[in-house]
């Protein structure tokens, strides 16, 4: 379930870049310090295509989603 939640603010967060002036209200500014220290490492590895579309969101996204499936994996052999 945590996944899940950490998972919709990655794609919130990507949605508010969007739109101007949004992440300088204090959920932004939020989900900024919650979701930042995330995507940094991918931003350093994967560079924007093109000079202004970033993927490593998307990445990002699909690292977490094995994460989870590992995660719920292993719980699901020990219990």
């Amino acid at each position: 379930m945590l996944f899940n939640i950490y998972f919709y603010m990655i794609i919130f967060y990507v949605l508010m870049s969007w739109l101007p002036n949004v992440r300088d209200n204090f959920i932004g500014e939020l989900l900024s310090k919650l979701v930042e220290p995330y995507l940094t490492p991918f931003r350093r590895f994967i560079p924007p295509l093109f000079g202004t579309l970033d993927i490593s969101p998307i990445v990002a996204l699909l690292v977490l989603e094995f994460a989870a499936g590992g995660l719920k994996s292993i719980l699901h052999l020990i219990f």
